[in-house]
């Protein structure tokens, strides 16, 4: 496979899933504090919404790069 193909496939699925989910989580751990062999974390969960104008502009650039790229092979 192409891999301006396999690029554009990948930006079209992650269009698609954008679309469908809209927002991801995911969760990040820190040393709050340290004394001797004991340490305490914390772990803090981050939400990024994924905007609706980025899901489709992926699916756009993603489809235009499949199109055109077996012209020029």
């Amino acid at each position: 496979m192409n891999p301006i193909k396999l690029i554009a496939a990948l930006l079209v699925i992650g269009g698609i899933l954008g679309l469908a989910y809209g927002s991801f989580s995911y969760k990040e751990t820190h040393t709050v504090a340290q004394v001797g062999p004991l340490q305490l974390n914390a772990r803090e969960t981050h939400t990024v919404n994924v905007p609706v104008w980025a899901g489709f502009g992926a699916i756009v650039v993603g489809g235009l790069l499949f199109a055109f790229s077996g012209r020029n092979s």
